[in-house]
């Protein structure tokens, strides 16, 4: 069964296997089998411990633990087993379902009990719930787990560089300047919020038979409550139920899911750039690893590839997750089958995420910042001091102060004695020029520093 990593046709398993191997356990194949296996169980073991309302056989508790056997031990032999019977029957669900016939059959002790394997239940009340759990342990075993990452880097280094200068470019022109922690901390603020709202986000599913009525349970039950059995059999597996669907559980969590990600990832594609950009300013230098080579031709360059990298997986991982958001909550009446692909790739927009992540993780440990370049860059445009200048002008009531600094700086290259000159000008207290005078393009900052302080 081994692939060489150069047979795929994805580089999800191949040039990024050792990014995306971390997804393996939740939404390979056997992964995939697993999962609804141990639904599957699960609501037999339900089933059973109902015995005495259903006037079924009780199971002895240590024989109900072969059950958890059965799945502990699966291995690549049974899964192929199941694929097997697929081809033949031409259903995965029900080769599922035949698979563990088999298995409680061999068991006498359990042997009485194989009809009561997938009762009641449509395909989908096994496979919406499986997706479920592995959505659940994506977010909070891999998605999480990066995303503090991410945040934790942003946020030390907001603090370590909270007081460095850095000239503000607005529409690519020189502005007012802000710091290159106040500017990180930006980043932080927006990637935080993201991270709450996916933890909020409620991982639903439900288990009600064919159309979501429970038809076929009350055909054989009429007096059992199954609405409530359904409540707690759904939430024993620590999501949420829920209780009005058709045969699919309608997968407007998925959409909420993935909208959460792709603004995450969306907000990572600015900061992306916004560093690439640095870097091209020289504002950041990389660190040099001597064994990498950044160009085929020109020894020189040292390239963030790892930034741009993780832009372009993050611009796959949305244009999948986009057609999910759009896809996914849509179904003809009571159930069509057009879902049942595009869930299947859910690990390959996750995957794209995560080798995103991990790409700018690794180019954030390169980033040496270049202070002296900052500065160099600040002392170039004192004109930015005109905003300054002209707001504390119209403190005093001296008309016109727009116009007069606009005539005096725009398009052209102002040095620091030319500002200082026009200040000595201007009808205002003695302590205020001190003031203005004292003020450069490296420390009118605001409140930068401090805002870093609080957001921190």
């Amino acid at each position: 069964m081994h692939l060489h990593s150069l047979m795929t046709i994805s580089p999800i398993d191949g040039r990024y296997f050792n990014f995306t191997k971390c997804l393996r356990n939740i939404f390979s194949e056997f992964s995939f089998l697993k999962y609804r296996l141990y639904i599957e169980i699960h609501w037999l073991k339900k089933i059973i411990s109902m015995h005495k309302k259903l006037n079924i056989r009780k199971i002895k508790a240590i024989d109900i633990t072969l059950l958890d056997s059965i799945f502990k031990e699966f291995n690549e032999k049974d899964a192929l087993y199941i694929k097997e019977i697929e081809i033949k029957i031409k259903h995965d669900v029900k080769a599922l379902e035949y698979f563990l016939k088999d298995k409680c059959t061999q068991l006498k002790q359990l042997s009485n009990i194989t009809e009561f394997i997938h009762f009641a239940c449509t395909s989908e009340d096994i496979n919406n719930l499986a997706y479920a759990l592995m959505i659940k342990d994506a977010r909070d075993k891999i998605i999480l787990p990066l995303w503090s990452k991410i945040i934790k880097f942003l946020k030390d280094f907001s603090f370590k560089y909270k007081n460095v200068s850095l000239l503000s470019m607005t529409h690519g022109q020189a502005a007012t300047p802000s710091t290159m922690g106040k500017e990180m901390a930006n980043f932080y603020y927006r990637l935080q919020r993201q991270c709450l709202k996916l933890k909020a986000i409620e991982i639903l599913g439900k288990m009600n038979g064919t159309t979501g009525n429970y038809n076929a349970h009350l055909a054989a039950y009429p007096k059992i409550n199954w609405h409530i059995v359904s409540n707690e059999f759904v939430t024993s597996l620590g999501i949420s139920w829920n209780p009005y669907t058709t045969q699919i559980e309608p997968h407007d969590y998925i959409a909420e899911f993935f909208s959460c990600i792709s603004l995450f990832n969306t907000i990572l594609i600015d900061f992306n750039r916004d560093v690439w950009g640095y870097i091209s300013l020289n504002y950041f230098k990389q660190k040099k690893i001597d064994n990498e080579i950044g160009s085929s031709i020109m020894p020189h360059k040292i390239n963030p590839i790892n930034f741009e990298n993780s832009e372009g997986n993050l611009g796959l991982s949305n244009a999948l997750m986009h057609h999910m958001i759009n896809k996914l909550p849509i179904s003809r009446w009571q159930r069509d089958l057009s879902d049942s692909t595009v869930l299947r790739n859910i690990g390959v927009a996750m995957s794209y995420s995560v080798i995103a992540y991990k790409s700018m993780l690794l180019g954030s440990k390169k980033l040496i910042i270049n202070t002296s370049e900052l500065e160099n860059n600040l002392n170039k445009n004192w004109s930015i001091l005109s905003e300054a200048i002209q707001t504390v002008m119209r403190r005093y009531s001296i008309k016109n102060a727009y116009e007069k600094l606009k005539e005096m700086t725009r398009g052209k290259i102002i040095a620091q004695n030319d500002i200082h000159q026009f200040i000595e000008t201007l009808n205002i207290p003695k302590k205020e020029k001190i003031r203005l005078k004292l003020i450069t393009p490296c420390n009118y900052i605001g409140a930068s520093s401090k805002i870093v302080d609080e957001i921190i």
